[in-house]
């Protein structure tokens, strides 16, 4: 049977804490859980995951007694935390997460721990997916598919209102499903993934080895607007397999709505009407209307997604 997370209010519980554990940044925030879209308090600390793993729980402990100072209260009996990779359902430890660190640990109790309560972790993408499907622009849809496009690739699959988790906790990971005749290595241990090709990291690679130039995603879309040949080819690159790459997705979920977050769903050009055409061509259909969308929240709905689920 496939295990949701639930996405209901609680007015029994007087604040909501959440934290979004990053590649780059640790955020915390306290919600209202009567208006859980405002944030009462929000922090931030940098990751440094490469100083490794207890490191980063001394850092969400240090952010979590922030947010007491600053909100002048004791930290609640759960906090909830969204986390990149998923907890296995049979050994309890951290899997698949591209903060590779992370992987083959308890976090959950190592977490407990170190903040002394209890913690309920979720997958990062499907934190997001649940705060736009309920709190943001997604709000109404009843099958919403959220998109992660940034350093990684992700997805979380909410479905009226709960986010699914499904058997194995993997629920959504498109990123790590293959792109036909793509070879790049990923760290996943398999090749031609998602994510080693619409990343900004891929891309940006991409474009460094057509100019041997070394600038990031937002500097070759400038670049692009420019005419810059290259930087025009590193962006139909994106289009192209991002359609690929959806299509496979929609032809099996078929989902009401779509929300791409992420620094990489910034650009205008996964909105655009040939943007749209490009996966059209490869659907099991003859249209294509599901609306693709901006996120509402911007870089606020993996911490809000953490925070409702302890609602």
């Amino acid at each position: 049977m496939t295990r949701e997370l639930n996405a209901n209010t609680a007015s029994e519980r007087r604040e909501c804490w959440g934290i979004d554990l990053g590649g780059t940044k640790i955020e915390g925030a306290i919600l209202d859980p009567e208006n859980p879209a405002q944030a009462l308090h929000r922090l931030r600390l940098p990751t440094c995951s490469k100083e490794g793993y207890e490191p980063i729980l001394e850092r969400i402990a240090t952010l979590v007694s922030m947010l007491e100072c600053e909100s002048g209260n004791k930290r609640p009996p759960i906090i909830g935390i969204g986390t990149p990779g998923v907890i296995s359902p049979n050994s309890g430890l951290l899997r698949n997460s591209n903060t590779l660190c992370l992987n083959h640990r308890t976090l959950i109790n190592d977490l407990a721990a170190a903040l002394g309560c209890e913690v309920r972790v979720a997958n990062d993408a499907n934190c997001c997916a649940l705060a736009e499907a309920t709190l943001g622009v997604a709000k109404g849809y009843s099958t919403v598919f959220g998109i992660i496009l940034g350093t990684g690739v992700g997805g979380g699959i909410v479905v009226d209102g709960r986010a699914l988790t499904g058997a194995h906790g993997i629920c959504g990971e498109w990123g790590h499903n293959p792109i036909p005749g793509e070879i790049t290595s990923c760290y996943c241990g398999r090749v031609g993934c998602v994510e080693t090709v619409i990343s900004g990291p891929a891309l940006e690679r991409f474009y460094r080895n057509l100019a041997k130039s070394d600038i990031r995603l937002p500097a070759i879309a400038k670049l692009a607007e420019k005419g810059d040949p290259k930087a025009k080819a590193t962006l139909e690159r994106l289009r192209e397999k991002f359609a690929v790459a959806l299509a496979a997705v929609i032809n099996i979920l078929d989902p009401d709505a779509i929300v791409i977050g992420g620094g990489v769903g910034n650009l205008d050009l996964l909105y655009e009407e040939e943007t749209r055409s490009a996966v059209l061509g490869h659907l099991f259909n003859d249209d294509f209307r599901t609306p693709i969308l901006r996120p509402a929240l911007g870089d606020s709905a993996g911490v809000f997604g953490a925070a409702m689920l302890t609602a």
